[in-house]
């Protein structure tokens, strides 16, 4: 039986997506109504994403801190200009600090080379300088890659990426410009299709993570989850109230190696 270096099963990576959009570039979604016309500035949208940075984020650290767990964090290299203390605060925390593009609306499969890589160039530079920490994991903004990401990440220097969904665990991708691990992203416990999609209470996160966890714990060998949350979705009152029970539920059980994606990544041989 194939287990994770701690000699358990299971293995549970906690990540906290941190985004920011261009300066009057509004989410492509809201909690509230649908897109407004072409052209129009959806500012409904624009404020409730600031909720994120402002107070979002914020609480999800305590809670990750109360529950003494460490989280792979995901900001926007923009928030380096715009929330630096948080960046600080992540760091500080213990966090993997993970590259998730400079805004929200700059997608690598709308980008030409030269465009894509300048973007991973500006959103490491940044976060570095704001933290003194180079990010070594990436997630694209909706988790969508272009076809040459994988290489112009490698290139960059890092050692893992999240945009792959064809695996149930991480493997080794070789590219132009060296191997790079793949981490596939799980999405069935994550707050933005269940809560904001799909209009599921906050409380739907723990239902998925339960169901998930039990129906791995029946199976045999290696296995590994992903508990996603949103600064400006989950960290509100009930988001982080779903989160605490999450944890508190790894922490009684213990049948579970709590990791960052990058010591998961770090179990592939290269």
């Amino acid at each position: 039986m194939s287990t994770w270096p701690t000699g358990q099963r299971i293995a549970v990576a906690v990540n906290v997506m941190y985004e920011q959009w261009s300066p009057g570039t509004a989410p492509g979604i809201g909690p509230v109504g649908n897109p407004l016309p072409k052209g129009a500035t959806d500012y409904q949208a624009l404020s409730w994403a600031d909720y994120g940075h402002r107070t979002g984020i914020w609480r999800l650290l305590e809670s990750l801190k109360r529950h003494d767990v460490k989280a792979s964090v995901y900001p926007s290299g923009i928030l380096a200009e715009t929330a630096p203390d948080t960046l600080r605060a992540i760091v500080d925390g213990g966090h993997e600090l993970c590259g998730h593009s400079w805004s929200q609306d700059v997608i690598a499969a709308t980008l030409d080379e030269a465009e894509e890589r300048a973007v991973i160039a500006r959103s490491v530079e940044a976060l570095e300088t704001a933290t003194g920490v180079r990010p070594t994991g990436w997630i694209s903004p909706r988790c969508t890659p272009s076809a040459i990401t994988a290489r112009l990440l490698a290139e960059a220097g890092f050692g893992w990426f999240g945009d792959v969904f064809d695996a149930d665990l991480p493997y080794l991708i070789d590219t132009d410009a060296g191997p790079i691990v793949g981490v596939p992203f799980d999405l069935d416990v994550n707050d933005m299709p269940l809560h904001i999609r799909y209009g599921q209470p906050h409380r739907a996160l723990v239902t998925a993570f339960r169901d998930t966890l039990d129906a791995l714990r029946a199976e045999d060998g290696q296995s590994y989850v992903d508990v996603t949350v949103h600064a400006h979705v989950a960290g509100r009152p009930a988001g982080r109230a779903a989160l605490a029970e999450i944890l508190e539920h790894l922490r009684e059980t213990g049948d579970c190696w709590i990791a960052t994606r990058g010591e998961i990544a770090a179990t592939v041989i290269r």
